[in-house]
């Protein structure tokens, strides 16, 4: 990669209406361009213009269905890169209090939550740190399955598809944790696998996701993990 194209990435991420469509797109739905205006605070025709170099520049995708027009992260590749940009930042100044439902929101979010296709948050941490306790999984040298953390999958009934060049497991920085969670292929068929079996629900129309108590019993009995840590 020459500079000229690593600066034009980076440019990309320089906006902050752009940065608004990416953190709303890391619950890895497919949004319509509507939908981002309204989220981000700006117009249509602005969003637009944001989503069209999005997509130019490959970090998004889209189609289009009838009228509407959908777009999407590009691949758990940029995911990875959004989520991990966004830990890495600190905020200038505290943020204003706010409303009582956008302190409660973000009080949901760093409980849990979805980062693209995996799990993250405290939720998502919790997981991980009880499966590397229990030998399913290392990260002393990278993020690792163990030959037992295969066999685990193997027991829930959950398979590990293998598609193209993504990792097996991979460590994904929590931007509110500041610790990494489980993402690449096992992650992604942990979190859902946790949705399918309703160990887990989302909130509303963000990433936000609350453990059943299904969830809790499942998870104590798997992972040992505590209900009272995912609450």
């Amino acid at each position: 990669m020459a500079a000229s194209d690593l600066a034009a990435l980076a440019a990309l991420f320089a906006d902050e209406s752009r940065a608004a469509f990416l953190l709303a797109l890391l619950d890895g739905r497919a949004w319509t361009a509507g939908e981002l205006a309204r989220h981000a605070g700006v117009a249509p025709s602005t969003a637009s213009e944001h989503l069209g170099k999005l997509v130019a520049g490959g970090v998004l995708t889209e189609e289009r269905q009838g009228r509407h027009r959908y777009v999407r992260l590009a691949d758990p590749g940029v995911a990875h890169l959004v989520e991990d940009l966004a830990a890495r930042s600190e905020p200038r100044v505290a943020a204003p209090a706010g409303s009582l439902r956008a302190a409660s929101a973000g009080r949901a979010m760093a409980r849990g939550r979805t980062c693209y296709d995996h799990l993250a948050g405290r939720l998502g941490i919790a997981i991980t740190e009880a499966m590397t306790a229990r030998g399913l999984l290392r990260q002393d040298t990278g993020f690792a399955l163990t030959d037992r953390g295969v066999g685990w999958f193997e027991e829930l009934g959950v398979p590990l598809v293998r598609k193209g060049r993504r990792p097996v497991a991979r460590g994904c920085l929590d931007w509110t944790e500041r610790r990494p969670h489980l993402a690449g292929i096992a992650g992604a068929a942990l979190c859902g696998h946790a949705l399918d079996a309703g160990w887990c629900v989302r909130i509303g129309s963000e990433r936000a996701v609350k453990v059943t108590a299904e969830g809790e019993s499942a998870l104590y009995e798997t992972l040992g993990i505590a209900p009272a840590t995912l609450r």
